[in-house]
């Protein structure tokens, strides 16, 4: 389906009243190590900023900004589901590349981190199918996708009009407006929830998302803040950000070599090519990346941090 800022699909009230998140096997998955742990850091186009004793902010960056701007805001796209698993791991048996992914979620005004917000990311398999949604999904190569055997790697250059999210019917057929599809299917990989710590930082583990028609390579993600968590998950509160994670270009044409990102023969929007990343950098949500140039199957770390309104509401729809 086109997702289009401009285009709001219907509203919906989840996030403005109850809100819950089912726990999977009625246990949260126990915390992700990772190898010590992930460091953040801010790029040359962030400022690194430190509160004091007395609450004040104070940069360290050399840049005269005092605090983040706040992350661009996006669509919610068509594929987002409500009740997703608590957890960390959102693999599951999906094969790809390794990623690890380290978000910080703090409050643009202040630069204080914020604790105990739920998370939610969600992202295509390595041949663009999401879960929950196969069949609706314009995956090429591999099961699922409909594609043929392919005759190499994308060159990186689209070759058509990006179309938006996946359209809401056959792959073969026309692409729709934008607004929530219902689950067509009782998958959940790729999928995750998890609470922010007192340092606002929250970590994933995931692959490398692979690519489908009209889009750039990304992650979707929403922030809820003033919610509960309680044993049956996370509940109330309302929803302070919607946005979507990118992927430089280097990366991706990096991915492209390995397999099964390399049996896909679906053609491939570049990030320049976008129209929902607005290529600001990380302020656009474009991720810091980590990993061997010449072995990023061994793995990627991914850190990006957010700057939110905590009290203003951005659903996405």
């Amino acid at each position: 389906m086109t997702e289009n800022e401009k285009a709001h699909g219907p509203e919906h009230e989840q996030d403005l009243t109850r809100r819950k998140v089912i726990m999977a096997g009625g246990a949260a998955v126990a915390a992700v190590g990772v190898g010590g742990g992930l460091a953040m850091t801010a790029s040359a186009s962030e400022s690194t900023a430190t509160t004091g004793p007395s609450g004040t902010a104070s940069s360290t960056s050399s840049a005269a900004e005092t605090c983040y701007k706040l992350t661009s805001e996006t669509t919610e796209g068509p594929y987002y589901i409500d009740a997703d698993k608590l957890r960390q791991d959102i693999t599951e048996d999906k094969e790809g590349i390794p990623l690890t992914l380290t978000l910080k979620v703090i409050d643009s005004d202040t630069c204080k981190p914020i604790s105990n917000a739920a998370v939610d990311i969600w992202h295509c398999d390595a041949l663009g199918i999401y879960s929950g949604y196969e069949s609706l999904s314009t995956g090429g190569g591999g099961a699922g996708g409909g594609g043929t055997p392919p005759t190499g790697a994308p060159s990186g250059t689209p070759t058509g009009t990006p179309t938006g999210e996946p359209p809401s019917g056959p792959p073969s057929g026309g692409t729709g407006g934008g607004g929530h599809e219902e689950p067509t299917d009782d998958e959940r990989y790729l999928r995750g929830t998890w609470r922010t710590d007192k340092q606002g930082r929250v970590t994933f583990r995931t692959i490398f998302p692979g690519w489908y028609r009209g889009r750039t390579v990304h992650i979707h993600t929403k922030v809820h803040v003033d919610g509960k968590w309680t044993d049956a998950g996370y509940e109330g509160g309302h929803t302070c950000h919607t946005g979507q994670f990118f992927f430089d270009e280097e990366s991706v044409l990096a991915s492209a070599q390995v397999e099964p990102y390399s049996t896909s023969t679906t053609e491939r929007t570049t990030l320049t090519e976008d129209h929902i990343y607005d290529q600001s950098g990380t302020a656009g949500g474009l991720l810091k990346l980590k990993y061997d140039k010449k072995h990023i199957a061994k793995g990627v770390l991914g850190s990006l941090t957010m700057g939110v309104a905590p009290d203003e509401t951005h659903d996405g729809t």
